[in-house]
């Protein structure tokens, strides 16, 4: 097995299998800058070795991913305001886009919460598979947000117009055993079953046809995922929007405070 260590990210290639493993669990493996480069790096190293056959995402610790870091900060733009733009456009939006068209099966391993840009990650993958324990919540509306990370396009293309909007509408969380029966996530096993399993269906990608995955993938793209790349560059557009407003300012303000948000501009 070789191993690379990123400074938020870990890397493991073998027997085909490339694992990718968010690894901040101090923070609930949360999306800073610095993590979704490494995201990028990792996946375009996994993406150009001929020798990998299969690519996984997980989470270190007890969360695949809790979303956005709110704690570390933001970078400002040259208006002196929040650049939410630049952050999606030059480093997220790149991951999830590399997740949805690199030529070889994805499968987001969901060991716990995915949340946010987290829960888009796992939306973006082939294929979830999920513990028990494990919830979604794209929790955009109840910071002021609009969607991004392509979960304006990959949640409805999983599981429909009508749970699609009330998922994003509600920011509620979804169980793992509900998101099964919505048909979000393509299987759920008990906690301590979820890396065998996972290991299993890595395996027999690793050993099955790799051309025919590839074209399976690029047909599906085809039909569910035409444009992507614009819907991704749209969100990233009204959610600069958003964190100019009124709403998110209120939103981080409570989070800082540790109270409830009170949401109401028009």
């Amino acid at each position: 097995m070789t191993i690379v260590e990123l400074e938020t990210v870990k890397l493991e290639l073998d027997s085909g299998v490339a694992r990718i493993i968010l690894n901040r669990p101090e923070a609930l493996n949360a999306w800073t800058w610095q993590l979704g480069e490494d995201m990028r790096s990792a996946l375009g190293r996994a993406a150009d070795d001929d020798g990998v056959r299969v690519i996984l995402f997980t989470g270190a610790g007890r969360a695949f991913s809790s979303g956005a870091d709110l704690k570390s900060g933001a970078e400002l733009g040259a208006t002196g305001k929040i650049d939410v733009r630049s952050r999606l456009n030059d480093v997220y939006n790149p991951v999830i886009l590399g997740v949805r068209t690199v030529p070889k099966p994805v499968i987001a391993q969901v060991n716990g919460p995915a949340v946010g840009i987290g829960c888009s990650l796992a939306l973006a993958a082939d294929l979830i598979v999920a513990a028990e324990s494990a919830y979604f919540l794209l929790a955009f509306v109840n910071i002021g947000l609009g969607l991004d990370g392509g979960a304006s396009q990959s949640l409805p293309a999983r599981v429909g117009h009508a749970r699609a909007f009330q998922m994003a509408y509600l920011g509620e969380r979804i169980p793992a055993p509900q998101a099964l029966e919505w048909g979000m996530v393509n299987e759920v096993v008990p906690d301590e079953e979820l890396e065998p399993t996972v290991a299993e269906l890595a395996a027999r990608f690793a050993s099955g046809p790799a051309g025919s995955y590839a074209n399976i993938k690029r047909t599906i793209n085809h039909r569910l995922y035409a444009g992507f790349d614009e819907l991704l560059e749209l969100e990233a557009e009204l959610q600069q929007g958003r964190v100019e407003s009124a709403d998110f300012m209120e939103a981080v303000m409570a989070f800082a405070q540790r109270r409830e948000a009170k949401l109401a501009e028009a």
